[in-house]
């Protein structure tokens, strides 16, 4: 049984996202602020729902916090129209986001991705590790080095690694990154595989021959570059 965190001060929706959840065979723990959700978090947590705004500790400065031990993903929950709350979030290591209102299908649909993106990596028992470069991928650990050194990645950014460690020298759209990485179309305004992408090269160290390992295809997508 997969277990679920939600982190939100709103105590009405709250019950009622457990009692969705639960009906869909999740485990579910809440907590009502940033801290008592830093204070819940655990290596029984599968995945973290967790609300912008709230007392105490919001939810960007939860995520930052909980970013500095966990890589447990986390879906965030933003007020409509609020797009800097989804950049920031997306910066900070929030794997998705969910603008609200959102409906209980498309909540679920966003939560099995992740869930399903996250499993499907630590599955694969073909595949010990996967090399490109000085870049090795482990998929069932989901850990990952470069240049012999760790790297600590986000469930999304070492799914985005793993995809791009498959795929080197080819022409990767947004669409296909969005629909293949995070299980979700790519809709406009979308900035989430962008943020992604750029926290991923972010993390990488430098090529010792100063070249990128991603480049921007501008109107197309990416490139995980191959020599």
């Amino acid at each position: 049984m997969m277990n679920i965190l939600i982190i939100d001060d709103d105590t009405e929706l709250t019950s009622l996202l457990k009692d969705i959840l639960s009906f869909e065979g999740f485990q579910v723990s809440e907590a009502n602020d940033g801290l008592a959700g830093l204070e819940a978090m655990n290596h029984d947590i599968d995945l973290v729902l967790m609300d912008v705004m709230m007392p105490r500790l919001n939810g960007m400065d939860t995520l930052k916090k909980l970013r500095e031990q966990w890589q447990t993903p986390v879906l965030m929950l933003t007020a409509k129209g609020e797009e800097i709350d989804r950049v920031i979030g997306l910066e900070l290591g929030a794997d998705d986001y969910l603008p609200k209102p959102f409906s209980d299908r498309e909540l679920l649909a966003r939560i099995k991705a992740i869930l399903r993106r996250t499993q499907s990596i630590q599955a694969e028992p073909s595949r010990d590790c996967v090399r490109f470069d000085d870049i090795e991928v482990f998929p069932g650990k989901q850990e990952a080095t470069c240049q012999g050194q760790a790297i600590e990645l986000t469930s999304t950014e070492f799914a985005l690694l793993h995809y791009f460690v498959l795929k080197p020298g080819e022409t990767l759209t947004k669409e296909a990154l969005s629909l293949d990485v995070l299980g979700k179309r790519l809709s406009a305004f979308d900035r989430a595989v962008d943020m992604h992408v750029s926290n991923l090269r972010k993390k990488l160290p430098e090529k010792q021959d100063g070249k990128p390992r991603i480049k921007t295809l501008r109107g197309r997508g990416y490139l995980f570059v191959k020599e």
